[in-house]
């Protein structure tokens, strides 16, 4: 790895976990790509690259979630019933998604990921201002309708869930922004952990993987991004309870509509360096 890659994952990391704490996402949205672009430019075949990114990202999201949501604890803005329900569930589909994952294209996963994405901005831009509490609908039954296909599509691409996980708390289970983002960096804390076990089973004894990998998880790629994401999810955290919602809103759709579009081939195929 050549010093402008690491200068890149520590720079990423960092803005993974800024966003990652102001915004209520895991961050793989900011971290696969750049990951991607590291790992194909040190020789790694697209397919393997995509679920290294998968898989270590996963990794960096367990203690940026964790960072993020204590923070958002002391703010008294996660609603730990729900995090915990949701979370037990999407762990186990999220350990399902990532295990199909591993068997399915890299670059199909890839177009995949950034159509997701784009489809959650657009509905999340489009939807009715919600003028609901966080007590509007508390039915744990409900909770776990919604987990158990939110953590297979967060194990699936590598994500926390959180891109998926705050237009569902917001737009179907009426929580208000900022107890969306505290609870569902809560749900991220046990998410991201059946994920991780699904790509680092699933990846073992796969020929030609980067040095130091624990199947699809690259241990020096993770400890540069996850110590500069761990303290920037503190501060993003932080800086989110002192922005209006709907500031948070349109920054959450902006992050979305640049990074499905960036997953999706869009920049390289127009020839953007972006």
């Amino acid at each position: 790895m050549s010093p402008e890659h690491i200068i890149m994952l520590l720079i990423t990391g960092a803005g993974a976990g800024f966003a990652g704490g102001m915004l209520g996402l895991g961050g793989a949205f900011i971290m696969t790509p750049v990951q991607i672009i590291v790992y194909s430019a040190m020789g790694l075949p697209e397919d393997l690259a995509v679920k290294t990114a998968f898989g270590t990202s996963m990794l960096v999201i367990l203690p940026t979630a964790i960072s993020g949501s204590w923070r958002h604890h002391r703010n008294k803005a996660v609603m730990w019933k729900a995090g915990v329900i949701m979370g037990a569930c999407s762990l186990v589909a999220a350990l399902l998604g990532s295990t199909l994952a591993t068997h399915l294209s890299g670059a199909g996963l890839k177009v995949a990921f950034g159509a997701v994405v784009l489809l959650t901005a657009i509905r999340m831009a489009t939807a009715r201002e919600p003028q609901y509490k966080i007590e509007a609908i508390s039915k744990p039954w409900l909770w776990v309708i919604w987990a158990i296909p939110l953590g297979f599509v967060a194990g699936m691409f590598g994500i926390g869930g959180g891109v998926v996980m705050i237009p569902v708390l917001v737009l179907a289970l009426r929580f208000e922004m900022h107890y969306a983002i505290g609870t569902s960096l809560a749900i991220m804390t046990l998410t991201s952990l059946g994920g991780i076990l699904g790509y680092i089973i699933n990846g073992i004894g796969v020929p030609d993987r980067l040095d130091y990998s624990l199947g699809y998880v690259n241990i020096p790629s993770w400890l540069l991004l996850v110590v500069p994401a761990a303290i920037m999810a503190q501060v993003g955290a932080a800086v989110a309870h002192k922005m209006p919602r709907k500031v948070l809103l349109y920054i959450f759709v902006i992050v979305l509509v640049y990074m499905g579009l960036r997953m999706v081939g869009l920049f390289e195929w127009l020839g953007w360096p972006l």
